[in-house]
């Protein structure tokens, strides 16, 4: 699955399933979905959200797939020296390793610098013993892994330098968690700087201008891992190392201010909400400010730092970070500062626009009864339309009723009235009610967009049984055509020998 994959997926779930009941969570985080500006604020077509059966999934079914780790070392190379005396050994241990036993990988593994040091498996042999040891995971093995991969660098330095360096950044991270302060320290100094984890002290890297600088979702960076490895760690000590990476002002730290953003918002203090506010105010880089507004989104109590921020002369990308970190907050007055943002006409109609999504994604009877009343005054057609929609989207409100009366309101735009006949429909309107409605309505074009909302319903059999009819018994030859094409497009079983009838005839 490919993140862009995982990044839909999860917007259109967090949108399913309503801000108010499952809120982004930080273990869904990539960089990226902090820079989608939650795109699905703007999508809003049948295929995005026609049949919002997601309903039923849950944001965990997201966390598991973005939070699999980049993992450097998963499977050994396939066997290249069959005639190598230590290729069977190598063989039976990377068997044993993609079976999950990690300690008879490791024994194996051991077993080939040891007995053939100049094997052509040596190096990665050394290199996936310690990887199997990591994996195993008690004090000892993490202990005796990080010996490996000392022994890795000092022998086969090349294997160590493309991979060596962030497994041991993972092993050390492991044990700086259990208290082991030589790993500590080592972490400490590399998430600061153009140091490298040593497991013990920590060596600057020679010429590190010259080392690519690294992105924010790179984890084969052993700079992005050392900052990683600081989530093991208490906040107390990581916070002050954090805010020390965001003070940085070179061009090679934008990266690393990125991915401490986002782990800073992961420290909970009382002062993390502060220093996110402050990180949006101050940051050269676009990317990190709007960043450090999102993750507000997860920090609570941070209703009045957003209200800043909509109230000042911020851009509009910050804005619309702070009106979904709002979204977010389980607080009666984030939710009333979203409706005086969604009624303000000194706003522009993108920012008013992503209001009043959000309000719909908080089922309330405050909430419904604002964007009723607001439909009402407001003049701009597009925000009409996408308070359709959101009112569409908070069930068991009795909004499907009220979007149908905006259906049959003669004196209303043709096409908003269309709109609202599809949200209807999409939010459970009954079956016999659009039928009733279809027999007795004489518009043209609302009856084809009838047709259209129950091909919209096709596990529902009431609703085939409406487009057989029309299909079969429809004067206007055009509406016909239409039933027989969406029918066409259906899964009915009844389908095919219909079509041949009609072919029969």
């Amino acid at each position: 699955m490919t993140m862009k994959t995982l990044l839909t997926a999860a917007a259109i779930i967090s949108s399913a399933v309503g801000a108010g009941s499952a809120p982004v969570s930080h273990s869904t985080y990539h960089s990226t979905f902090a820079r989608l500006g939650l795109a699905t604020a703007d999508g809003e077509s049948a295929a995005d959200f026609g049949a919002l059966d997601q309903r039923d999934l849950a944001i965990s079914d997201i966390q598991e797939l973005a939070t699999i780790d980049v993992d450097p070392g998963a499977l050994p190379p396939a066997p290249w020296a069959k005639a190598d005396p230590a290729d069977s050994l190598y063989r039976m241990a990377r068997e044993a390793l993609s079976r999950g036993d990690y300690k008879r990988a490791a024994e194996i593994f051991h077993r080939i610098p040891e007995r053939y040091p100049q094997s052509e498996y040596a190096g990665q042999a050394l290199y996936y013993e310690a990887y199997s040891l990591y994996r195993s995971g008690d004090n000892a093995d993490l202990s005796t892994a990080r010996d490996r991969l000392k022994q890795l660098k000092t022998r086969y330095p090349a294997i160590a330098k493309k991979d060596g360096a962030i497994l041991l950044t993972r092993v050390c991270g492991e044990l700086a968690k259990r208290g082991d302060e030589d790993c500590a320290a080592s972490i400490n100094s590399a998430a600061l700087g153009d140091v490298e984890v040593t497991g013990g002290s920590t060596a600057t890297i020679q010429g590190s201008q010259g080392r690519p600088c690294p992105s924010e979702d790179d984890d084969n960076d052993d700079r992005i891992a050392a900052l990683n490895a600081l989530l093991q760690m208490d906040a107390e000590r990581a916070m002050p190392i954090l805010q020390k990476v965001l003070s940085r002002r070179d061009p090679c730290s934008v990266g690393l201010r990125r991915k401490a953003v986002f782990l800073v918002s992961e420290e909970r203090t009382t002062e993390t909400a502060n220093i996110l506010m402050n990180i949006a105010r101050t940051d050269p880089d676009q990317e990190v400010r709007e960043q450090a507004v999102f993750w507000l989104s997860q920090v609570p109590g941070s209703t009045g730092l957003l209200e800043g921020i909509l109230k000042s002369n911020a851009d509009e990308n910050i804005k619309e970070k702070a009106l979904f970190s709002l979204s977010q907050q389980n607080d009666p007055r984030a939710q009333q500062s979203l409706r005086d943002f969604a009624q303000s006409e000194s706003e522009s109609e993108e920012l008013r626009d992503k209001a009043i999504f959000w309000l719909g994604q908080r089922r309330s009877a405050e909430n419904t009864e604002f964007l009723r009343n607001l439909y009402g005054r407001m003049k701009n057609q597009e925000l009409r339309e996408k308070i359709l929609f959101s009112l569409s989207q908070q069930r068991g409100a009795g909004n499907e009723q009220w979007l149908m009366n905006i259906a049959l309101d003669t004196k209303e735009d043709i096409e908003l009235r269309k709109k609202a006949l599809f949200w209807a429909g999409q939010s459970g309107v009954a079956i016999t009610d659009l039928a009733r409605l279809y027999d007795r309505m004489a518009d043209t074009e609302m009856r084809e967009q009838i047709i259209f909302v129950l091909s919209q319903r096709q596990s529902d059999r009431a609703a085939m049984d409406k487009l057989f009819d029309i299909a079969r018994n429809e004067k206007d030859s055009e509406l016909r055509k239409k039933a027989i094409f969406w029918l066409g497009q259906s899964r009915d079983p009844r389908v095919q020998q219909f079509l041949m009838d009609l072919i029969n005839r």
